[in-house]
C-alpha cells in the first residue's frame, strides 16, 4: 500500500541532518565566545584608558557587547526549551529569537554607533590638536593576546559551525539556519578578529607615521563592521521572528512521501512554520480515496504521521486533514481559473446554493419579524383594553351611588 521509503530509510535521511542537536553546538560557541570576551575586555579598557586610543576603546566596548550577548544567547537558549503551557500551546521557541534580535541592536546601536561617534570625535580632536596617544607598547600586548584568545574562540565558533553545516556552504547555511545562535557567534568572534586587526594596524602605523588620523578612521572602520555584522543579524532574525517554513526541495519530499502511499488520491496545500530552531510545525491538505473508511483514514493518519516523524525529528506538531473531492475540484477551480464547461456547471451549482441560503435567511427573518408584529400588537391591544377598563372604573362607582 507505501511505495514510498521505509521508516528505516527516512530516519537515515534525518540523522545525516540532525545526528547532534545543532542548538548543543549553539550552547557550546555561546560559553566559549563569552568566556573569550570576559578575559579580553577589563584589559582592552585598561589598555585604552593609558594609551588614548578611540581605536583600543572601540575594541573594549566590542568586546563588554560581545560578552552581554553571550548573556543574552544563554537567556534566549534556555527559555526557547521550557516545556509548552496553556497560553503558548506551541511552545516558547521563538523567543531565542527574539534574544537575538535585541543581540543585533545592541551590537547595531552600542558598538557600531559608539565605535562611529568614537572614531568622528578621535579626528576632530585631532584635527584641533587635542588628542594625544600615550606609550602604546600596552596597547601592543593586549592586541596581541586578544587577537591568540580571539582566535582560540572563533576556532571552537567555526569547528561547531562547520559541523553543523555539514556540506552546506556557509552562506546558504546562514540563510537557511534556523537556530541563529551559532551564526551569530561565529559572526560576532569574526568581527572581533578582524576589528583587532585595524587596531593593530592602526596603532603601528601611529606609531611609525605619527599621524593620529588612522587612529579615528580604525575607530570608524570597526564601527561600520559592526553595524553590518548587526544588520545581517536583524534581516535573518526577522525572518525567523515572523515565520519561516520549509524550502522548496523539502516541501517536495514532504509531498512525495505522502503522495507514495495508494490510499492517498493527492496531496493539497502544505503549511509549514519553525516556532524554534527545533520545533517544525507540518499541516497537510491529503484527499483519501473515497472507499476508505473513516477508521481506515484514521490508520492511514497515523502511518503518514508516523513517516514524517521518522523524516523531520523536530516537526513536533503535525496535522493532517482529509479533503473531499469536492472542496478539492472547488479549490482547483478557483486557483487555475477553468474557462469550459466544469468551471459553468461549478459556478451554477454554487450560485443556487447561495440563493438557497439567502432565500432560508429572508424567510427566516420573515418569520422572526411576524413574531415581533404579534407581539406588538398582543402588547399594545393589552395596554388599550387597560385604558377602557380604567376609563369605566369611575362611571361604575356613580352609577351604584344614585342607586343608593
Amino acid at each position: 500500500m507505501y511505495s514510498g521509503p521505509s521508516i528505516e530509510e527516512l530516519r537515515g535521511r534525518a540523522s545525516e541532518e540532525y545526528s547532534v542537536s545543532t542548538r548543543k553546538r549553539g550552547k557550546i560557541a555561546v560559553v566559549a565566545g563569552m568566556i573569550g570576551n570576559i578575559a579580553v575586555c577589563i584589559v582592552k579598557f585598561v589598555a585604552a584608558f593609558i594609551s588614548g586610543s578611540s581605536a583600543m576603546l572601540s575594541e573594549a566596548i566590542h568586546s563588554v557587547v560581545d560578552s552581554c550577548d553571550g548573556v543574552f544567547m544563554l537567556l534566549g537558549l534556555h527559555r526557547a526549551n521550557r516545556k509548552p503551557d496553556y497560553l503558548h500551546p506551541f511552545g516558547y521557541g521563538k523567543e531565542l529569537y527574539f534574544w537575538t534580535m535585541v543581540v543585533a541592536l545592541l551590537v547595531f546601536f552600542m558598538g557600531g554607533g559608539m565605535s562611529l561617534v568614537k572614531g568622528v570625535q578621535s579626528i576632530q580632536e585631532t584635527m584641533a590638536g587635542t588628542h594625544v596617544l600615550g606609550d602604546t607598547t600596552l596597547n601592543f600586548i593586549v592586541i596581541v593576546a586578544g587577537m591568540v584568545i580571539e582566535g582560540i574562540t572563533l576556532g571552537i565558533g567555526i569547528k561547531q559551525f562547520n559541523a553543523a553545516r555539514g556540506d552546506v556552504g556557509p552562506v546558504k547555511f546562514i540563510r537557511d539556519a534556523k537556530d541563529p545562535s551559532l551564526y551569530t557567534v561565529v559572526l560576532e568572534d569574526s568581527a572581533a578578529e578582524l576589528g583587532l586587526c585595524f587596531a593593530l594596524v592602526s596603532t603601528i602605523v601611529c606609531d611609525v607615521t605619527g599621524n593620529l588620523y588612522f587612529d579615528g578612521v580604525a575607530s570608524i572602520l570597526i564601527g561600520i563592521l559592526l553595524c553590518f555584522v548587526a544588520i545581517i543579524l536583524l534581516r535573518e532574525t526577522k525572518g525567523l521572528l515572523v515565520g519561516e517554513g520549509m524550502k522548496h526541495q523539502s516541501l517536495d519530499e514532504l509531498r512525495d512521501i505522502v503522495e507514495a502511499d495508494d490510499r492517498v488520491i493527492s496531496c493539497g496545500r502544505i503549511l509549514t512554520m519553525y516556532m524554534g530552531p527545533e520545533d517544525l510545525l507540518i499541516a497537510i491538505d491529503a484527499t483519501f480515496k473515497t472507499e476508505l473508511s473513516a477508521h481506515e483514514v484514521l490508520l492511514t493518519v497515523d502511518d503518514l504521521e508516523r513517516r514524517l516523524h521518522a523524516r523531520w525529528p523536530q516537526a513536533h506538531s503535525v496535522f493532517i486533514e482529509a479533503e473531499s473531492m469536492r472542496s478539492v475540484l472547488r479549490q482547483k477551480l478557483v486557483e487555475e481559473n477553468w474557462e469550459d464547461e466544469y468551471e459553468d456547471e461549478y459556478e451554477d451549482e454554487v450560485e443556487e446554493e447561495f440563493e438557497e441560503r439567502e432565500q432560508e435567511r429572508l424567510e427566516q427573518k420573515l418569520i422572526e419579524d411576524e413574531d415581533l408584529l404579534k407581539t406588538f400588537e398582543k402588547i399594545q391591544s393589552d395596554e388599550e383594553k387597560a385604558q377602557r377598563a380604567a376609563q369605566e372604573a369611575p362611571g361604575e362607582k356613580g352609577t351604584e351611588g344614585a342607586e343608593r
